[in-house]
């Protein structure tokens, strides 16, 4: 499913990119990738996911710790029920219990499996809803401005081809007054509660 919407993507961006300039009207950019990472939000959501993570981690360190516990006493106790100095009743009776200790380590086992399963599934699941929700948010303020500035179409200079190689290969608009990632990036950390997270420094290259 994923790799024929990527081509048709690829291809629509490369039928836009090659339509005449003014048939394609005034185009913007946006580096959606950067914007998205330094939006507070995400950063918010990474702390949220990474908290989570670390609560799943310690639940199931916890159980594999008794599953681990219950297998060394197992193994106690299936070298005590050998014992030959045992009356044959005795050991019926231990074996009984061992039968019922090896039931027990097996629906530990599969509750630990399935722990581990369903924390994967359930942060897999948060992480698809919170970039959905911030992706509609970061979406809906590129068309604000894109409409405000007039554009008829904003290209994303991160976007990649189904072959992780960039669409937009050579572009004159980064950095010009197309490039739409500045404004949105501060209309979106104008949203910002006072606790949210910092969006990080812009990097300034060393002097030599």
């Amino acid at each position: 499913m994923k790799r024929p919407v990527k081509f048709l993507a690829a291809a629509i961006t490369a039928a836009l990119l090659s339509m005449p300039a003014n048939a394609q009207g005034k185009v913007g950019v946006i580096d959606l990738q950067k914007v998205f990472d330094n939006f507070w939000r995400t950063k918010q959501a990474d702390v949220q996911i990474k908290d989570r993570l670390s609560e799943f981690e310690k639940l199931g360190a916890t159980m594999f710790e008794d599953y681990k516990k219950a297998n060394e006493e197992f193994s106690k106790q299936m070298e005590a029920a050998n014992d030959p100095a045992l009356s044959n009743e005795e050991k019926d009776k231990r074996r009984k219990d061992l039968e019922k200790k090896r039931k027990d380590i097996l629906e530990m086992e599969n509750n630990l499996k399935q722990f581990q399963q369903n924390s994967q599934k359930s942060l897999m699941e948060q992480k698809f809803r919170v970039r959905e929700s911030i992706l509609r948010e970061v979406r809906g303020v590129i068309e604000e401005k894109a409409k405000a500035g007039g554009f008829n179409m904003v290209m994303d200079t991160a976007a990649l081809s189904a072959n992780q190689t960039p669409i937009l290969l050579y572009s004159t608009l980064s950095g010009s007054e197309n490039d739409l990632s500045e404004a949105v990036a501060k209309q979106l950390a104008a949203s910002a509660p006072p606790d949210a997270p910092k969006a990080d420094a812009p990097k300034t290259e060393e002097k030599k």
